[in-house]
């Protein structure tokens, strides 16, 4: 991170490469900074990094002077705009990528504000951004936060290159290129990666999708972009799309070939110190969740609507060898603060750790079908005999007490699956307690829309899930994420939902209202009102008045919320549900004041606990989900 560093690690003064970034520097493989670098290091490149620089000028940019090949910029682990905005675009007081918790480290729309810095201070220098924020913003997209359609942000940076994905494969190449002498404007072949053309003559095997100008004013056209981005997001069959802006095209290479096996090993087995950089005097939250936690997969072909992992990761699972996990473990046995617990073994899904069907490495995935969602396909291959494996090597690993598995399991999964070994074994041995699931809603019609297997599905996992602790002697509980305000959710889905939480005991503390962040299939239906795959109609709940509502129906039994869950019921018609029945929601009466009432005292607002664990609520929820 200076000069002299950089003297002592690779013997000279000058970077061959300068990775500007949005987050504090952690050398640690769970952050996209560290392994870029790494992996540049491990190719025989000097790296600089200059994190969180003072972006008011351009002077922090100069830190290394000129870079020999390029600067690589991204914003951070996370967009910048969810880093600092709430779903109701209110600014958030902390960022756990910058010391101590502290936000206003970084600014909005970060990578383009480093990129412009970067221009002023060098001109014409090679910049290749990259990230989270890169790539889902890679081509014209609605922006939640000016409620309107962006350009791709390799346009508003100005950048040279725009890689995609998870970066490490597409960035050697880059390198490589840059090293023999090739000006950057000529790298224009590389997979996972986006330029821009002044025209489409000498692009071959191109498809042009409808443009930035296009998108913008029609939102069926916005739709049909969309649906063609999500369906070319394939290493395999993707086709090379381009995108007018203006008068120049933005051309997005097909994506970049998943990591063998042996190749993902070799990235996560370089030399980190899993450290943050020692400069830091505050504590780096982001560093808590993961530092004894081991990354064995990526990629993830469940479907969820709302999640951006397809279009950054892709479908197809990427899987690290057992020796190599057994490794990391041995390693984590010997750090200072290791107290026996591995936190986790996970990706995007823990119990997924081999491709949808075997098709996929031959032919790539379907673009017409989903592996799962609201149906699964009947080629989807369900087996977690490997995984059950790993799980019990690592319980072997001297110096590990337990196992944990926190990154979230798909439950549909596991029910396809006809033999109960890994449920078993997951009971028995390696959850902390709660168990964390996302059934996210329980009506039917908005399930379908976000990409979630049908309700009842859950409740016979519930179910089996009760019975295998009951006959394993355990006391233990599932945490349930929901989600309100989704697409096509409207007050009585919320009220359906919150019916099934009261019949089923569930108090969930925590709720997460529905985010349109770049580069989903759900933002897509709430910025066009259309589900993009068929052009129907979808109900799309904007106003905030109804979203709070929405929300305060699934914490319906918390005094904060009674009184909007009150008004909510009685704009559905639904007073039936208001008073001191059985079946009520809330109790008649004199209504509880509310937050900014004159002269009234509102009830304390629910408390969020530190480490952000959404429990069901009460000794009497979960024996009722356990007895289910």
């Amino acid at each position: 991170m200076t000069r002299r560093e950089l003297y002592d690690v690779f013997g000279t003064e000058e970077a061959d490469f300068v990775i500007v970034t949005g987050d504090a520097y952690v050398d640690h493989p769970s952050f996209g900074t560290a392994i870029i670098g790494r992996v540049l290091a491990s190719r025989g490149y000097s790296v600089g990094i200059i994190a969180q620089p003072n972006w008011k000028n351009s002077e922090d940019f100069t830190r290394f002077g000129r870079p020999r090949l390029a600067f690589m910029v991204n914003a951070g682990n996370m967009d910048s705009m969810v880093n600092h905005y709430t779903s109701s675009k209110k600014r958030r007081s902390a960022d756990s990528y910058s010391p101590g918790g502290r936000a206003g480290l970084r600014p909005d729309r970060a990578t383009t504000v480093y990129c412009n810095r970067i221009r002023e201070a060098f001109s014409g220098v090679p910049i290749v951004i990259g990230g989270i924020e890169a790539s889902l913003r890679r081509f014209a997209h609605y922006d939640y936060w000016d409620d309107k359609v962006r350009r791709s942000v390799l346009v508003d940076s100005g950048a040279d290159i725009l890689t995609y994905g998870m970066g490490e494969r597409q960035t050697v190449e880059i390198a490589d290129a840059l090293a023999s002498g090739l000006d950057i404007r000529d790298i224009t072949y590389v997979a996972g990666t986006c330029y821009m053309a002044g025209s489409l003559e000498n692009v071959y095997d191109c498809d042009e999708i409808p443009s930035f100008e296009e998108v913008s004013a029609d939102k069926r056209a916005y739709c049909r972009a969309f649906m063609r981005e999500y369906e070319e997001q394939d290493a395999i069959a993707g086709r090379r799309l381009a995108q007018k802006h203006g008068n120049r095209w933005l051309v997005a290479n097909p994506p970049a070939a998943p990591l063998s096996t042996q190749e993902l090993d070799d990235v996560y087995e370089l030399p980190y110190t899993r450290l943050p950089h020692p400069s830091y005097k505050e504590h780096i939250p982001a560093i808590d969740e993961v530092e004894f936690s081991l990354v064995s997969t990526r990629g993830c072909f469940g479907a969820c609507s709302f999640c951006a992992l397809t279009f950054h990761q892709g479908r197809v699972i990427q899987a690290r060898s057992h020796e190599s996990l057994i490794r990391e473990a041995e390693l984590l046995t010997k750090l200072p603060n290791f107290k026996g617990y591995i936190h986790d073994v996970g990706g995007p899904t823990a119990n997924f750790r081999q491709p949808a069907c075997k098709k996929q490495l031959t032919k790539g995935v379907c673009k017409k079908r989903d592996c799962l969602g609201y149906d699964h396909c009947k080629n989807v291959e369900v087996d977690h005999k490997d995984f059950t494996a790993l799980l019990k090597k690592l319980r072997q690993v001297p110096g590990v007490k337990k196992v944990f598995v926190r990154s979230g399991i798909r439950y549909d999964y596991l029910m396809f699956d006809r033999d109960d070994s890994f449920i078993r074994e997951l009971v028995a041995h390696h959850v902390s307690g709660q168990l964390k699931v996302a059934p996210e809603h329980i009506s039917d019609n908005v399930l379908r829309l976000m990409g979630k297997p049908a309700g009842g599905l859950y409740d016979r996992f519930c179910q089996k899930y009760g019975k295998v602790n009951r006959q394993l002697g355990m006391d233990q509980y599932i945490v349930p994420y929901f989600m309100s305000s989704h697409p096509g959710s409207t007050l009585d889905s919320a009220i359906e939902l919150a019916l099934y939480l009261k019949k089923t005991g569930q108090r969930p503390e925590q709720v997460q209202d529905f985010y349109p962040t770049p580069g989903t299939l759900s933002t897509c239906m709430f910025y066009t009102g259309l589900d993009p795959r068929d052009m129907q109609p979808v109900y799309v709940p904007r106003d905030p008045a109804e979203k709070a509502m929405q929300r305060a129906l699934m914490q319906y039994f918390m005094p904060y919320y009674r009184e909007t869950a009150r008004q909510a019921l009685i704009k559905a018609g639904r007073e039936d549900l208001i008073g001191n029945g059985r079946d009520c929601l809330v109790p008649e009466g004199r209504p509880t004041p509310t937050p900014g009432k004159k002269n009234a005292k509102a009830p304390a607002k629910p408390s969020v606990k530190s480490k952000g664990k959404p429990r069901t609520g009460g000794d009497r929820a979960r024996k009722n989900i356990r007895k289910r």
